[in-house]
C-alpha cells in the first residue's frame, strides 16, 4: 500500500487512491501508509493545474466575443459556480460515503475556490478598521472553535467545512486593514510565524513518524506522542534551513525557470523510481519449494498441536504483506453490500438446482465464514446463497453506524432480508455478526443497556425466522483488536508478540449469542473457536496459515480450513 501510494503521491494522485481506500469495506482495519497524509497536496495540485487551464478557458470565451474588459467578472461568475457545486456535491456525499468524501478532489474544489473568489473579487473591499477586526476576529474564532469542537464524529467536510473555510476567508479579508485592533499581531507574533515557516516540512514529516512509531510500539502514550511531535519540530526545522530554504531562494531557478523545471521533473522521477523499489522490495517472498501444503484448522484437529503460539513456523499462507487481498468470493463478485447500499443482492454456490438451500448472512463477520460454507456446500451438494451487507447486522433493530448515528440504510436492508427469508423459507439459515450498538430514541445505547437491547433483539429476530427455518448463529470470533497481518510482517521470527491474551480477544458480542441463542426452538448455536484460538494465547499462525487478515476478520484461508470442522459440528442440524 505504502509502495502504491509512493507511486501516486509522485504524480500527485494520492487523493484518488486514499479515496478508494477509504470507501473500501475494510480500510478502517488496514495501517495507514507513511504517505497517506499527501493526499491534501495532490488535491492542492491538481486545483493548481485546473486553476489555470479554467482561466485561459475563460479568457478564450470572453476573447472570442470581443469582450476581453471582461474577464475578471466572468471568471468570477464561473469559478463562483464551480464553488456552488462543489459545495453542495460535498454535502450529499459526506452525507452517504463519509470515507469517500474526506479524500476526494471533486469534493475539497470548494474550499480551495473560495480563496479563488477573495482573489477574484470585482471590486475593491473596502471596510473601516473596526468591522474589519470584528470580521478577523470572527475568523479566527470560527477557526479555533472548529478545531475545538469537531470530532471523529463530525460528518466532515461537509457543510461542517464552512466553518474553518469561511472563517479563514474573514482572516484574509481582514488582513492588515483592521490595525492593532484586529487579530494581525497575534498572527504575527514570534511563535506562530516561526510556526507557520516551517508548516510544509512539519506536515510532511509529522505523519511517517506517527505511523513508525505506532506500528513500532502500539497505541503511543502522552510521553511518547509529545517526543513524536518534538522530533517533528525539530526535523522540520532542519529540514526548512538547510533543504526547503535554500533551494526555494537558489538564484538559479530565479533566473532560469527551465531549471526549476527540469528539476522537479527530476525530483518526480526519482520519487517513481523509490515507490517502484519499494514495490520490488516489498513483494511477498516466493513460496518455498517442497514445503509442506498448509493445514491451518485441520492441524489443531489431527493433532492438538498449535494449540499456543511458536515464535517461527517454515512458511505462513498467505504470506501477510499480501493478506488485505486474502478476501471471500463474494467481495469479488460484487455480491456483499457496501454500507451506503439498502437493496438485497446475494450470490449462489455449491449446486445451483439443489433442493437444500443454505442461506448465509449478516455482515462482514458472516461474510467471512463463505470459504467455510462452500467448502461443505461443494461436498455435500448443498444450495448456498449469501446475502451479506458491511457492518449491518441481521436484526430488528436500528444500529449506529460508525458516526454514532441511525444507520438507516442496514435498517431497511435487514428488514428486506428477512423479508425474503420468510418467503423462500431456506433449510437453514446461518447467521453471524460483530458488535454493534442499538440505537433507541434517537441515541445509541452503552453498556448493560446495550447488551440487553442486543440480546432481546437477537432472540426475537432468530425466533422469527426459526418459524420457517432451521437457525444456525456462528459464534463470533476472537478479535484480536490489533492487525495481525501488519504485525506478523514486522516480526516474522517472533510471532508471539503478534499473540493475544484468548479471554480479552473472545469479549465483545460472542457471549451475547451464547445468552440469546439458550432456550429457543430451532435455533443452535455453533462454536468453532477452539479451532481459531485453540490456547490461552490467539495464535497468529496456525499450521502455516494467517489466522487474521486484519483486527478481527478471517483470511479466506484459514476460514476455509475450518470447513471439515463445521461440516462435523452441523451434524446436530441436519438431524
Amino acid at each position: 500500500d505504502s509502495a502504491g501510494c509512493v507511486l501516486a503521491s509522485a504524480l500527485y494522485l494520492v487523493s484518488r487512491p486514499s479515496a478508494a481506500a477509504a470507501a473500501a469495506v475494510l480500510a478502517a482495519d488496514q495501517a495507514p501508509s507513511i504517505v497517506q497524509h499527501y493526499w491534501s497536496l495532490s488535491v492542492e495540485e491538481q486545483f493548481y493545474l485546473l486553476w489555470p487551464l479554467l482561466l485561459a478557458a475563460v479568457a478564450l470565451v470572453v476573447r472570442r466575443r470581443g469582450r476581453p474588459h471582461r474577464f475578471v467578472a466572468a471568471s468570477f461568475v464561473v469559478v463562483a459556480l464551480l464553488v456552488v457545486v462543489s459545495f453542495g456535491w460535498s454535502v450529499l456525499l459526506t452525507a452517504t460515503d463519509p470515507a469517500r468524501a474526506y479524500f476526494d478532489t471533486t469534493v475539497r474544489i470548494w474550499e480551495l475556490g473560495a480563496g479563488a473568489l477573495l482573489a477574484l473579487w470585482p471590486a475593491p473591499l473596502r471596510m473601516r478598521p473596526g468591522a474589519a477586526a470584528t470580521l478577523g476576529w470572527a475568523g479566527l474564532a470560527a477557526l479555533l472553535g472548529a478545531a475545538v469542537v469537531f470530532d471523529t464524529r463530525t460528518p466532515f467536510p461537509g457543510a461542517a467545512a464552512l466553518l474553518p473555510t469561511v472563517g479563514t476567508a474573514l482572516v484574509i479579508v481582514a488582513g492588515g486593514v483592521a490595525g492593532a485592533a484586529g487579530p494581525d499581531r497575534l498572527l504575527r507574533s514570534w511563535p506562530l510565524t516561526a510556526l507557520g515557516r516551517i508548516s510544509y516540512p512539519l506536515y510532511l514529516w509529522h505523519w511517517p513518524l506517527l505511523v513508525v512509531f505506532t506500528a513500532r510500539y502500539g497505541e503511543l502514550s502522552l510521553p511518547v506522542a509529545l517526543a513524536v511531535v518534538l522530533l517533528s519540530l525539530v526535523l522540520a526545522e532542519l529540514t526548512g534551513r538547510f533543504v526547503e530554504r535554500p533551494i526555494r531562494r537558489a538564484r538559479i531557478f530565479r533566473v532560469d525557470p527551465q531549471a526549476a523545471l527540469q528539476t522537479g521533473l527530476a525530483c518526480t522521477i526519482v520519487s517513481l523510481i523509490s515507490g517502484f523499489v519499494l514495490l520490488i522490495v516489498a513483494a511477498p517472498p516466493p513460496p518455498q519449494l517442497g514445503a509442506s501444503a498448509p493445514r491451518g484448522a485441520e492441524a489443531v484437529r489431527s493433532s492438538g498441536a498449535h494449540a499456543e503460539p511458536v515464535d517461527q513456523v517454515p512458511h505462513i499462507t498467505p504470506d501477510p504483506l499480501v493478506a488485505r487481498d486474502d478476501l471471500p468470493e463474494v467481495y469479488r463478485a460484487g455480491c456483499h453490500v457496501t454500507r451506503q447500499e439498502s437493496a438485497v443482492r446475494g450470490c449462489t454456490y455449491g449446486s445451483p438446482t439443489s433442493d437444500f438451500t443454505v442461506a448465509l448472512v449478516g455482515d462482514s463477520h458472516a461474510a467471512q465464514w463463505v470459504p467455510a460454507f462452500q467448502r461443505v456446500a461443494q461436498q455435500r451438494g448443498w444450495r448456498l446463497t449469501v446475502y451479506t451487507k458491511s457492518q449491518c447486522p441481521v436484526l430488528d433493530v436500528t444500529v449506529a453506524g460508525a458516526d454514532l448515528k441511525p444507520d438507516d440504510s442496514c435498517a431497511v436492508w435487514s428488514s428486506a432480508l428477512r423479508d425474503r427469508l420468510r418467503r423462500e423459507q431456506p433449510q437453514i439459515i446461518a447467521t453471524s455478526s460483530y458488535e454493534y450498538r442499538v440505537i433507541e430514541g434517537g441515541t445509541p445505547l452503552s453498556g448493560a443497556e446495550n447488551r440487553r437491547a442486543l440480546v432481546e433483539s437477537m432472540r426475537r429476530t432468530w425466533q422469527g425466522l426459526a418459524a420457517g427455518s432451521k437457525v444456525v448463529v456462528l459464534r463470533d470470533t476472537p478479535a484480536p483488536r490489533i492487525d495481525i497481518a501488519e504485525c506478523v510482517s514486522v516480526h516474522r521470527e517472533q510471532l508471539t508478540r503478534c499473540a493475544v491474551p484468548r479471554d480479552e480477544a473472545l469479549t465483545g458480542i460472542g457471549p451475547l449469542q451464547v445468552q440469546a441463542a439458550q432456550g429457543l426452538d430451532r435455533v443452535w448455536l455453533l462454536d468453532l473457536n477452539d479451532a481459531i484460538c485453540p490456547g490461552s494465547r490467539c495464535p497468529a499462525v496456525i499450521g502455516g496459515v494467517l489466522v487474521y487478515r486484519d483486527t478481527n476478520h478471517l483470511t479466506a484461508t484459514y476460514a476455509r480450513s475450518l470447513g471439515p470442522l463445521l461440516d462435523e459440528r452441523l451434524e446436530p442440524v441436519l438431524r
